[in-house]
């Protein structure tokens, strides 16, 4: 399924200062069982955001109208626990496009690659620039550039460069998955087949 491209993004920031941020709080089991990418956003962060009669948690962050934005400031060790993909579409399906950290459990990091969501991992102490840039204003922007591999906070200037595999940044850049990737290839895949003695 293709997203798409990721080049340079600017947005404000939704903060999530949590540490330990596990896939069953992302998106609880019982909400695993469509096979499609579709309606998990509206279960992102359920228990977290809804009490048991289903009205909202004013206190949680995403029930803020202060907090905007496409790009989710979570804690140390965000995605940790079980390898649900679901926890990757919750976050690409309510509407982020990167989601930052100072670490990614690594099943969580390579399944947001796979469907289009930046996970961009920065220094403890780059996360906590981030943190008071959007304390001082909720409407504070990061401007992520996949090209360069870097992460700006323009109202300081404050900047930090990513890692990222080139093949997953090469996908992240045209918009593919790993089948778009195979797909774009296939001419070459069906002359190498024909040249290629069995």
């Amino acid at each position: 399924m293709a997203y798409d491209k990721f080049e340079i993004l600017k947005s404000s920031a939704v903060p999530l200062p949590i540490e330990n941020v596990d896939t069953d709080q992302i998106i609880p089991a019982r909400f695993l069982k469509a096979t499609e990418r579709k309606g998990f956003g509206d279960n992102l962060f359920r228990d977290w955001r809804y009490n048991s009669d289903d009205s909202p948690k004013e206190q949680f962050v995403l029930n803020n109208p202060i907090y905007s934005g496409k790009i989710l400031v979570g804690g140390k060790n965000f995605g940790s626990g079980s390898s649900r993909e679901h926890a990757a579409w919750a976050v690409y399906d309510y509407g982020f496009r990167c989601v930052v950290s100072s670490f990614f459990a690594d099943i969580f990091r390579n399944n947001c690659l796979n469907v289009g969501v930046l996970p961009v991992q920065v220094s403890p102490e780059f996360l906590d620039k981030i943190f008071t840039a959007i304390e001082a204003d909720p409407n504070a922007e990061l401007e992520v550039n996949l090209p360069e591999q870097t992460i700006t906070i323009l109202a300081s200037g404050a900047q930090e460069s990513f890692e990222i595999n080139g093949y997953k940044k090469q996908n992240m850049l045209n918009g593919f998955d790993d089948i778009d990737f195979l797909l774009n290839i296939k001419d070459n895949i069906e002359k190498y087949a024909e040249n290629t003695p069995l």
